[in-house]
């Protein structure tokens, strides 16, 4: 997807990139562009939209890192594995999934025709747990929503 690629290529991580080393990579680019550093107006301006983008990058790329992943493995298993899908929507190749447990998921880079397959299945439960839940980058809406 071409918005993790922009943020990795923004923070000049790759995809192996750990949480210590993302967390390392952000606060020097915090430092570098905090918009309390600079006194020309369009200076600021620059480093203000700048440094959102940062902060943007980090927590994306913090939401979708293996270690954050591995954190909640367990939940998202058991949530796959048990809960039905309640609704889901298809934007840009990101697939966004309502569980009856009440939990969400993104699931990243997406192609359209398993999109296309997955409206057309007899089973939307059982082709998603075989083609999409184990096959794509995905990251949890409510992880998100509770941080935000």
């Amino acid at each position: 997807m071409k918005k993790i690629v922009d943020y990795r290529k923004l923070l000049g991580v790759n995809e192996a990139a750990e949480l210590e080393e993302l967390k390392t990579i952000y606060r020097g680019l915090m430092k570098t562009w905090h918009p309390d550093k600079f006194q020309d107006h369009m200076k600021k301006t620059e480093a203000e939209e700048k440094s959102k983008t940062i902060i943007e990058a980090y927590h994306f790329l913090v939401s979708i890192a293996p270690e954050t992943r591995n954190q909640s493995l367990a939940d998202y298993q058991i949530t796959t594995a048990n809960s039905g899908i309640l609704d889901f929507e298809y934007k840009s190749q990101i697939l966004k999934v309502q569980f009856t447990d009440g939990n969400t998921y993104e699931y990243f880079d997406v192609p359209k025709a398993v999109y296309t397959k997955l409206i057309n299945s007899d089973s939307t439960g059982r082709f998603a747990r075989r083609h999409i839940f184990n096959a794509y980058v995905y990251r949890s809406i409510n992880k998100l929503a509770a941080s935000a």
